[in-house]
């Protein structure tokens, strides 16, 4: 009877012990997504107004006659201009890495330091950039693009080809400011810089307040002035932070610190071969989409806006699931870290369900939004469909990348994007768009499939990173113990 009462005794501790630690589990999961949350917001309503942007420009340029024509030439135009200003730009990711593990080790002048070599790295970065756009805006009119759509997409991509510059430094900015927990000013930087992108396109594309009329073109320029504003605001207020804290703006002397700068490379450049592995492919599947009829051009425009607008929900939950981890691994604290990614992910799956049944229910009135045209309308339709499909692995991807970059691996991401995109998903959708004759759904399939693919490959690359975090603590600190009992 004594041993019976003993063991009872044991099952119920046992039983105990682990409701306490699930419950403990459970309130850190609780903690965790509560700081997410406070930090995601803000960059996700900044991800939102960057997007809101081209938008904008779709609906602007969409009012003018012949709008199927000004709708692709802003899409092609666009999407062009990004492969190349975004490969420049995501070199700086590896701000996320340093920054925020600096930050997390409550090391500020080095997060500072890290800021001015970034500044080393933009200034060959937005040459090249430019220098690319002007190279590949030359080599389209020989790759059998919609002459109509063409005629629109050129002006506007020289327009947009200035904005390099202040993109970049903004990106350096931004990257640095939400990796030391200041990302409210970026959120208002994007908001306001849509009331200056929302006049500027009412002035120089019809010609308001005696300015000539530019048509497209005056869309680019209008959106090279937002950025530049965009960068003048986050640079005030990288002074002022400098200045709360009594750091040097700049560190002295002002040399550059190559060391550095290897590692910011080292870091960033497999994030910026991944993000124009991305971007790439969509620039891929635009040009092959604008070799069929306008209509289509048009309706690819329109989805890819959707889709885009969607997925600045995951970026902006990416962005701070690489400070959350980020600032973790500062602290050395792995266990916060995987609690963070997971914290962060589920976050990001959750959204693009409820993304995905919004554009399954109301499609018709998505497209009419941007278009009354009805063969535009029909594709479009089709196209967010596809997109639907898709969301749930294109959170996860997203959010995923952002985890496993704060961890400052950037290299599995960079792979799975190469396999995902460019093996599988683009010839895929060429086969079902042109050799099986479904156009651009066919064409959106293909992708579909290849997101498929890396959102489920970058969620283990995940798991499998926290384990080693994990187990790499556990050996460090089986190893100072060893040392202090000898």
């Amino acid at each position: 009877m004594l041993r019976l009462y003993e063991h009872a005794c044991a099952c119920f501790a046992v039983e105990w012990n682990i409701k306490g630690v699930t419950m403990k589990f459970v309130r850190e999961m609780r903690s965790e997504v509560g700081s997410v949350f406070t930090l995601a917001w803000p960059l996700v309503l900044a991800e939102i107004g960057w997007m809101a942007m081209g938008l904008v420009d779709t609906i602007m340029v969409g009012h003018m006659p012949n709008s199927a024509q000004a709708i692709g030439g802003v899409s092609l135009g666009g999407v062009i201009f990004y492969t190349a200003a975004m490969f420049g730009g995501s070199v700086l990711f590896s701000l996320d890495t340093k920054v925020s593990q600096s930050f997390g080790a409550g090391d500020l002048a080095d997060a500072n330091h890290s800021l001015l070599n970034a500044l080393y790295i933009v200034a060959p970065l937005a040459p090249a950039s430019m220098f690319m756009v002007w190279f590949i805006g030359r080599l389209l009119p020989g790759m059998g693009v919609n002459p109509e759509v063409l005629a629109q997409a050129l002006p506007f991509l020289r327009a947009m080809n200035y904005s390099t510059l202040p993109l970049l430094l903004y990106f350096a900015f931004r990257r640095y400011l939400q990796a030391v927990d200041l990302v409210k000013p970026i959120t208002f930087a994007l908001i306001s810089a849509n009331l200056v992108n929302l006049v500027g396109d009412w002035i120089l594309i019809y010609g308001h307040l005696g300015s000539r009329a530019f048509g497209v073109a005056g869309s680019g320029w209008s959106t090279c002035i937002s950025r530049t504003y965009m960068a003048a605001v986050l640079f005030g207020v990288v002074v002022w932070q400098h200045r709360r804290h009594k750091l040097p703006l700049l560190d002295r002397p002002l040399r550059p610190d190559f060391v550095r700068i290897a590692e910011l490379v080292r870091i960033g450049l497999p994030a910026a071969v991944q993000m124009f592995f991305e971007i790439g492919v969509f620039s891929a599947a635009t040009a092959l989409i604008a070799r069929l009829d306008a209509p289509s051009v048009a309706a690819h425009q329109i989805a890819l806006n959707c889709a885009s607008l969607t997925y600045m929900v995951p970026l902006g939950i990416s962005s701070a699931a690489a400070v959350r981890v980020g600032q973790a691994i500062g602290r050395r604290d792995p266990v916060a870290a995987g609690r963070a990614g997971w914290a962060a992910l589920s976050m990001g799956a959750g959204f693009m369900s409820l993304a995905a049944l919004m554009l399954v229910l109301a499609p018709r009135l998505i497209v009419r939004a941007f278009t009354p045209d009805s063969h535009v309308m029909r594709v479009g339709v089709m196209l967010l469909f596809v997109a639907a499909a898709f969301q749930l692995f294109d959170g996860l991807q997203t959010v995923a990348t952002g985890a496993l970059r704060g961890a400052g691996e950037t290299r599995i991401p960079m792979f799975s994007s190469f396999v995902a995109y460019w093996v599988i998903g683009l010839p895929l959708g060429y086969y079902l768009g042109f050799g099986r004759g479904l156009g651009a759904v066919g064409v959106w399939a293909g992708l579909a499939v290849s997101l498929a693919v890396i959102g489920t490959l970058l969620v283990f690359a995940w798991r499998r990173k926290v384990g080693m975090l994990t187990a790499r603590s556990i050996e460090k600190a089986l190893a100072v113990m060893s040392q202090t009992s000898s």
